[in-house]
């Protein structure tokens, strides 16, 4: 039984990752943002997208920690809010 919820987790985390790994790439076209910066700036990891992208010996992108995935969705809503502030007029007075 417990080789099972093993399994049942690692599919949980595989999914997670790849729904995260395209919501990172879509911030990535919104903000230009270099996926190495993009690392360094949410998790102190320069090669973290490069890690997401590449398969594992599963084949299988990479997977994410929900720990890791948090900090990631917490820097990109940060950033965006950070990014439109800069952006509306009156950030400009």
């Amino acid at each position: 039984m417990r080789s099972l919820d093993v399994t049942a987790n690692a599919c949980i985390l595989g999914c997670m990752s790849a729904s995260l790994l395209s919501d990172i790439e879509c911030f990535l076209r919104e903000t230009g943002m270099g996926e190495y910066r993009f690392g360094l700036l949410a998790v102190k990891n320069g090669r973290l997208v490069e890690r997401m992208r590449s398969p594992g010996r599963s084949g299988r992108p990479g997977r994410v920690w929900p720990e890791t995935e948090a900090l990631v969705r917490q820097f990109m809503t940060v950033e965006r809010a950070r990014r439109a502030s800069l952006k509306s007029p009156e950030a400009a007075e």
